[in-house]
């Protein structure tokens, strides 16, 4: 309960050093994220990568094992999300991360890039509605698997009202501070490649936010990075 009070305060606090910034819910990637564009250069190595991990999912933790703030969107429904994390706030995942070199290679010429992960989302998945706590980092989605794409059962990503539908090798930078939800009611699995980005600021305050932030993940990281190996 006192770490519970302490994160809502923590959380208020953050959203109050950030409350100047007055940024759309889906931010153009020239401007915030140009190195999107490496990454659509390494799409099938990337794609690879994560169908390779997928052939061997039962060791990918689900998201709420890795962290137990995650249940309510992640154990919702009876249905598995997975996410193979490579970067945690800084902190690289070095077993999981040895096994991606494409995305490997992207994170070490791109220190900007906080957290990384290959995300899975079983068949019928639904993540529901919620709003992140930290606008100090943007959001990136690169969907690498997709095969119910174009069908009335493709995946969807909604941001602040506005539904976006899952492609392979459609790229997204948004601000994951508004609502938003996914699903995946096809019968086969969605995988994305999901990125904390650093946000460009000017504010001291925010800059100070943000180390403090990344310096408080990172620590937590490396204590329980053993629930976010992959066997």
């Amino acid at each position: 309960m006192v770490a519970e009070l302490v994160k809502r305060r923590a959380t208020r606090r953050l959203r109050q050093i950030y409350a100047g910034i007055d940024t759309p819910p889906i931010l153009d990637m020239e401007q915030y994220f140009p190195q999107a564009e490496a990454l659509q250069m390494l799409f099938p190595a990337l794609q690879a990568e994560a169908l390779a991990l997928y052939a061997g999912q039962g060791n990918i933790p689900r998201f709420h094992e890795i962290s137990s703030t995650q249940t309510r969107i992640s154990a919702s429904d009876g249905k598995s999300w997975r996410m193979y994390m490579a970067k945690s706030y800084g902190h690289l995942i070095r077993a999981n991360a040895a096994r991606t070199p494409a995305l490997a290679g992207f994170l070490a010429d791109n220190p900007q890039v906080s957290t990384a992960a290959y995300s899975f989302l079983e068949p019928g998945k639904h993540i529901p509605r919620h709003s992140g706590p930290f606008k100090g980092i943007l959001r990136y989605h690169l969907c690498l698997y997709a095969p119910d794409a174009g069908s009335p059962e493709a995946p969807w990503l909604e941001v602040d009202g506005q539904r976006i539908p899952y492609a392979e090798g459609g790229g997204l930078l948004w601000d994951d501070t508004f609502p938003h939800e996914v699903l995946n009611p096809g019968p086969h699995p969605r995988i994305a490649l999901l990125l904390d980005v650093k946000r460009p600021v000017e504010g001291l305050m925010q800059k100070l936010a943000y180390r403090w932030v990344m310096r408080s993940g990172r620590l937590y990281s490396r204590l329980t990075e053993g629930r976010m190996r992959a066997g």
